[in-house]
């Protein structure tokens, strides 16, 4: 479908791409992932043509049709409301719509056989069109990303930039190119949206090209990942979690492959200057000289990984309850967002407000700092010292400033050196540090702003989407930041992986109070999908009862303890299954360390296509035993 050879894309005398390759096909479901900076938003606009190659070249089939969600869209406005908008995604069928309207106002005033022959034409392609039904799958998209009902005859100039690029998304989806082309479409996206979309484009029958940095959407939604990095673009199949596993492994054998080669090299070496005065030995030391010229250097692994070295701390302890609320209402107008609900946030919380957009997660984080008018009670604890951080935080940094010099004017009394180590920690390195703030991007003011409220020295923290435009390498740091931090924090934010890392208590809003699950967000999706189900199973109509109750119990039993049976011999076939396959992994694994084997190329590609077909089998062997583990569980408990 397109065809990516050779490519040169080069800003200045500084490469983004040298050499780069791709091919894209029907049907794929590609997670475009690298630091920012390297180039993947670049990349899609010389997929879409808006930049030209410096050299290479970039085909398409004729057939191929481009979707393409950029942040550029957040500016667009208009007058016509939403619904109108999303449904321009049907170009055809509003062009015989049109003509049908315009047939119809001629028959009112020259009512004759042609019209009618011209009308029926036009209404049999509107029909074959999906013209009829193209309203209400307009509204079915926009209503599964988040829009009321009551919202689709609202303006789009009403709207904030991100609903604004959740009309175009809509509008997208609905266009139904051949490569849909997303860049962070979940910055924009509450939980409930982004789990539609991934339901969505799981049986979107194109090809799709994802940007993002949320790993649970990577992993729910792509079959391959393509990493930038070093200038070119490096495949690997499956999702984000196996893409993790499979370059750990690609990284180690090129480790080792390099450490055998550099040994060689300094063996070499070493008989060359121990024999090079030697004549008896000239042709051998000349043989291996040529040797070493002709030799393809393995280049060394580079670990972009970075941890964090430098402790974020207090000077003051709080006390046990940070914030106390209770019976508090909040409303705006006929919108009550809370009502007479009550809360605690206890020193060493550290709280993960989710749940979709438009329930009131930024404004339960205001009334918690205080900075939000409400009905009923808010009570701060001793000693507490807080720090917010919101994406208005960006607009507060002095773009006059250097870097370093913005985190001097924090209040903290640090030492330069300090300083200079939590800019490290943030990717800012070196001279880097006297950039000016005007001349960086959204994420690296996003990092910026971070830093300053971690050097804040508060025991409470506050965080409204602090991910967001952050790459992954920048969240890892967030989150080893928060992990070893001996404070107290609510955070709002819709990143999975990133809530998983950081919270021991999950809050969410539900019939206007703030519910709290006291565990991880893994327990709490788990707690959550077992309410749904009850609640469905409880919302069905029970069957109606033909037998005795006593005979109805008997039989039930039996049929229970039958399933029972089969389900665990299902378990204990599963198990076999697992065993098996990693046992064959853990062979083509000794085979691929083999020298014999790592150093034919052939030999070497076609272990690796064993192994990563072994890694896919037996990833789908564990999601079926733990499958099977589930139900055993369930029918053990009931």
């Amino acid at each position: 479908m397109i065809a990516i050879n050779n490519l040169n894309y080069y800003i200045g005398d500084r490469p983004l791409f040298d050499g780069a390759n791709l091919h894209i096909k029907p049907n794929d479901r590609i997670g475009l992932i690298g630091l920012n900076g390297r180039g993947k938003s670049t990349l899609l606009k010389l997929i879409i043509g808006d930049y030209q190659p410096t050299s290479g070249e970039i085909s398409k089939s004729k057939e191929c049709t481009i979707g393409f969600l950029n942040q550029d869209l957040l500016s667009y406005q208009s007058d016509e409301s939403i619904l109108s908008i999303a449904m321009e995604a049907f170009e055809e069928a509003n062009h015989f719509q049109h003509q049908i309207d315009k047939i119809l106002h001629q028959m009112e005033v020259d009512y004759d056989d042609k019209l009618v022959d011209k009308l029926s034409k036009a209404q049999e392609q509107f029909e074959a069109l999906g013209g009829y039904s193209m309203q209400s799958d307009a509204e079915a998209i926009l209503e599964g990303i988040g829009f009321r009902t009551e919202d689709l005859k609202r303006p789009l100039r009403e709207f904030s930039g991100g609903w604004r690029m959740r009309v175009m998304l809509a509008k997208l989806l609905l266009q139904k190119p051949s490569l849909l082309m997303l860049d962070e479409p979940t910055n924009h996206l509450d939980l409930p949206s982004i789990k539609w979309i991934e339901n969505y484009l799981r049986s979107y029958e194109g090809a799709i090209i994802v940007v993002s940095h949320d790993r649970y959407f990577l992993d729910n939604v792509v079959t391959s990942i393509v990493e930038v990095s070093g200038f070119k673009l490096t495949q690997y199949s499956g999702n984000y979690s196996f893409y993790q596993e499979e370059k750990a492994e690609r990284e180690e054998i090129q480790k080792n492959a390099y450490e055998n080669q550099q040994a060689q090299i300094r063996q070499t070496e070493r008989f060359i200057e121990r024999f090079r005065a030697k004549s008896t030995k000239a042709r051998q030391v000349q043989s291996r000289v040529k040797a070493l010229e002709r030799m393809d250097l393995i280049e060394d692994v580079v670990d972009e990984n970075i941890s964090m070295t430098f402790k974020f701390g207090f000077k003051q302890k709080s006390g046990r309850f940070i914030v106390d609320l209770n019976n508090v209402s909040k409303s705006y107008g006929d919108l009550q967002i809370l009502k007479n609900t009550t809360a605690q946030v206890e020193r060493g919380d550290k709280i993960a407000l989710i749940g979709a957009n438009g329930k009131g997660k930024s404004t339960l984080l205001r009334i918690i700092a205080g900075t939000e008018k409400i009905e009923g009670e808010r009570k701060e604890g001793f000693n507490v010292n807080t720090a917010f951080y919101a994406q208005h935080q960006l607009e507060a940094l002095n773009i006059e400033n250097e870097i370093l010099q913005e985190l001097q004017q924090a209040g903290s009394a640090k030492t330069e050196r300090d300083l200079r180590s939590i800019l490290g920690c943030f990717l800012f390195q070196n001279e880097e540090v006297f950039k000016k703030i005007k001349v960086l991007s959204g994420g690296e003011k996003s990092r910026v702003a971070l830093a300053k409220t971690l050097l804040s020295e508060a025991n409470f923290l506050m965080m409204d989407e602090p991910t967001n435009h952050l790459d992954f390498l920048s969240v890892n740091i967030l989150i080893q930041a928060l992990q070893q931090y001996e404070g107290t924090f609510v955070i709002v934010s819709h990143d999975r992986h990133f809530v998983s890392q950081i919270a021991n208590k999950i809050w969410y809003i539900e019939d206007q109070e703030i519910k709290v699950y006291p565990g991880t967000y893994e327990e709490y999706e788990y707690w959550q999908a077992k309410r749904e189900k009850q609640q469905a199973a409880q919302s069905q109509p029970e069957p109606t009862k033909s037998k005795p109750k006593a005979e109805n119990k008997r039989v039930r039993n039996n049929q229970e303890e039958q399933e029972l049976k089969k389900l665990k011999q299902s378990l204990a076939e599963a198990e076999s299954t697992i065993e098996k396959l990693e046992s064959k992994i853990g062979h083509v694994e000794n085979e691929m360390a083999k020298p014999e084997i790592f150093g034919d190329p052939n030999q070497l590609s076609s272990k690796t296509q064993e192994h990563t077909q072994l890694k896919a089998e037996l990833e789908t062997a564990q999601e079926n035993w733990e499958s099977i583990y589930m139900e055993v569980e369930e029918f053990e408990s009931n």
